[in-house]
């Protein structure tokens, strides 16, 4: 019972995080107006507006002008119901899980915004990284050493790699925008998720990349977004990342 109440909580959560998703990068309020349509501007009824569910029985199309809806708006509500569920199944102490929570929604928000936009809005990452020495101060759940260094080294490090990648081609290719995302992550994740997410983070990226070029679907010039590498680097270090490390080092000293 507990775990459907994660579910449906997650799946709620999701459906704000859509919200969050279409008006953050526009600077329109999320409180107003209601949700509506973005075709025909109809507000949608509660009773279409319940995750999954309502995109299901209307068909994918608005109720009002029969304009099409993205079945998106269901990735993100099942996305954000599994990534709360897989966090719960973690372990975590309370006030941590709503850190990781909290971290994971706005992830979600971030990953998605820089894929439509190619930007990651600092309305998310600049009050996260304020707040993030405080969390662990009244959290716990990292020091606040390892918050602050994650914090310096996370955004340190991805300036001066997007500074020496300008250096050497004569073009951007780290926009400032990972840049606060990495020193965020640092921040409410502490030190050593830095090194983790910048190691995972570009390995996917790497994957993604030859398989958009293999298939013809990209080059290697094709502005491609960061944040949401850096994003999965950093979900995977919440749900796996300790024991990932440990057992790279336990299988390094085996060879």
């Amino acid at each position: 019972m507990f775990l459907a109440l994660v579910i449906l909580i997650g799946l709620v959560i999701g459906s704000f995080l859509n919200v969050c998703i279409v008006r953050v990068p526009l600077q329109e309020s999320l409180v107003k107006p209601r949700s509506h349509c973005r075709s025909c501007e109809t507000p949608i009824v509660w009773y279409d507006n319940i995750p999954v569910l309502s995109y299901l029985l209307l068909r994918g199309r608005c109720r009002s002008c029969k304009a099409y809806i993205s079945p998106r708006y269901v990735v993100v509500e099942v996305l954000t119901a599994v990534l709360f569920v897989l966090l719960f199944e973690r372990g975590f102490e309370p006030r941590a899980l709503a850190v990781h929570l909290a971290l994971v929604s706005s992830l979600v928000v971030v990953s998605f915004i820089d894929i439509d936009h190619l930007i990651i809005p600092d309305a998310i990452t600049l009050p996260s990284i304020l707040v993030a020495p405080a969390l662990a101060i009244f959290v716990q759940h990292i020091s606040l050493a390892s918050s602050a260094i994650g914090i310096a080294v996370g955004g340190g490090s991805l300036w001066l790699i997007g500074w020496l990648y300008e250096r050497a081609r004569k073009r951007e290719g780290m926009g400032f925008g990972d840049v606060k995302l990495l020193a965020m992550i640092g921040g409410l994740q502490g030190f050593p998720a830095v090194l983790f997410t910048l190691v995972v983070g570009p390995l996917i990226g790497m994957v993604f990349t030859i398989g958009l070029v293999a298939t013809r679907r990209g080059k290697l010039e094709t502005p491609i977004p960061f944040g949401p590498f850096l994003a999965a680097g950093s979900v995977i270090y919440a749900l796996a990342g300790k024991e990932i490390i440990s057992w790279y080092f336990s299988a390094g000293r085996l060879l």
